[in-house]
């Protein structure tokens, strides 16, 4: 409704209904001198004027779109078909809320149907809920169900050294409180030590992020559940063998196995649902959303479904209405506004349905071929990358098996010299800086290649890789010569 502002005579009935003459006393009990301070601003600036500001300050930012990056580590730079966003932007999507009354919400609700149908396609598994923030907190949401899931007193939960770092860290923020046992976790080969004050101090975890061996090893009677990355944060693919035999040995021990996945990936290798999880959830972000500052993301959730009661959010389903034509309802709403809390699976009180909406139009629109044509793509293209750079002197691939679109590198000098060359002289972001994550592996970098990186950003990529390589000699054999002089 327009905005219609008060009249005189509105503002006088408003102040004798509350027993005062003038606005002013209404502030009586701020102290005189600071009640009208002078505020020290600039000249009121026109709309134009405003926009030309903004613009200036925003073309501060490097762009994207003017630089070659070859970062991920969570957040990717797919293509995005314009369909996605002229349908996404459409107003009656665009400004809906949630879908509370499915008379007047059918669009919105079947919206929400068609992406947990396709995502649960996508994953191998039989349901998906209507999401939920990011990759983080679907990851956290995944230990939770697990707890409510399992038989028995259980409150150990195993975290894969490979798992995102950042997921690792919204579980622990997550399970404070709730005297969780958080273990394997504590980096790659590293004392996991105590859990941040969230739980016991678990002692060595011997772990290389590749031993689904060792995770085993930690698994007893008290676990709840064991949460992997695959392909991992790393990048590494770990094949459908690998995860049954992991599946079959968690299960064997009455927990949950929860793997986090790139959606991407899944166009071309083998889903978690098809090799024994219990849970598959991630980050959304790669379809159809493009790359922003925080947010906002999408969490997708899916599981099996015997499970389905306890998960968190809701699930939207398909139904009939007295006449037998085809509506849409919320089937399941396990939120605490809804039901009696005690019964509550998750207190989270929305979901990213604009952000599951990108994602439905995106999959919809690439279809099978096209999420497998992206997917080679990265493959292949990340394939090449890594040949490149690992024929130069003083860089080292890491990865020990198959990778996707990610893959270690680990340099002859610090990392954030090599990105600060790259980005000043070639207009290169190189990659993720490991270091702060994983500092047992030296001086490395996560670099990420998806179908957006043409060959010849990848050999420029590769040729400025050798020169600042070749700086950092040139300047070492300088101070040599200058303390030997």
């Amino acid at each position: 409704m327009p905005f219609i502002a008060n009249t005189d005579a509105d503002q006088a009935a408003m102040l004798a209904a509350v027993g005062v003459e003038r606005i002013e006393d209404l502030f009586h009990d701020v102290p005189e001198a600071y009640r009208f301070p002078e505020l020290n601003l600039p000249e009121a600036l026109s709309e134009l004027e405003v926009l030309r500001e903004l613009a200036s300050l925003a073309n501060e930012n490097e762009k994207l779109d003017e630089l070659t990056s070859f970062l991920g580590a969570g957040a990717y730079r797919h293509f995005i078909p314009s369909v996605v966003d002229f349908l996404s932007g459409r107003s009656e999507f665009y400004t809906a809320y949630t879908p509370y009354q499915p008379e007047v919400s059918q669009g919105t609700l079947q919206a929400v149907f068609e992406y947990q149908s396709m995502i649960a396609a996508l994953t191998g598994m039989d349901a998906s809920n209507a999401s939920h923030y990011d990759g983080a907190t679907a990851t956290a949401e995944a230990v939770i169900m697990a707890l409510n899931t399992v038989k028995g007193k259980r409150h150990r939960v195993i975290l894969s050294p490979t798992l995102h770092p950042q997921y690792r860290e919204v579980v622990r923020t997550y399970a404070q409180g709730m005297g969780l046992e958080i273990v394997g976790d504590g980096g790659l080969g590293q004392e996991t030590g105590p859990s941040k004050g969230l739980g016991q101090e678990t002692g060595p975890s011997n772990l290389d992020g590749n031993d689904f061996h060792a995770l085993l090893e930690l698994c007893d009677a008290k676990t709840a559940c064991v949460v992997v990355q695959n392909p991992d944060f790393l990048g590494t693919i770990h094949s459908p063998q690998e995860m049954q035999a992991l599946a079959d040995g968690v299960h064997a021990h009455g927990a949950l196995l929860a793997v986090a996945v790139d959606p991407i990936s899944l166009g071309l290798f083998t889903p978690p649902g098809h090799c024994g999880a219990d849970i598959v959830m991630g980050e959304g972000q790669s379809l159809g959303i493009p790359l922003n500052f925080g947010g906002p993301y999408l969490g997708f959730f899916t599981m099996r479904e015997k499970d389905v009661r306890k998960s968190a959010g809701r699930i939207a389903g398909e139904t009939v209405d007295l006449d037998g034509r085809t509506g849409y309802v919320l089937t399941l709403s396990t939120r605490e506004q809804h039901i009696k809390r005690s019964r509550a699976t998750s207190n989270i009180c929305s979901n990213q349905a604009l952000m599951a909406l990108r994602a439905a139009i995106y999959l919809a629109t690439m279809g099978k071929q096209g999420l497998r044509s992206v997917a080679e793509q990265c493959y292949h293209k990340a394939q090449y990358a890594a040949t490149k750079i690992g024929m130069l002197p003083g860089y080292e691939i890491v990865n020990r098996g198959p990778f996707f679109k990610e893959f270690v590198v680990r340099c002859p000098l610090p990392v954030a010299d090599v990105k600060a060359h790259l980005l000043l002289e070639w207009g290169i972001i190189p990659g993720y800086d490991l270091t702060q994550d994983y500092p047992e592996l030296g001086q490395c970098l996560l670099v990420c290649v998806t179908e957006m990186n043409t060959a010849e950003e990848i050999d420029a990529l590769a040729e400025a890789l050798a020169e600042a390589a070749e700086l950092a000699v040139d300047a070492e054999a300088f101070v040599l010569e200058m303390e030997l002089r």
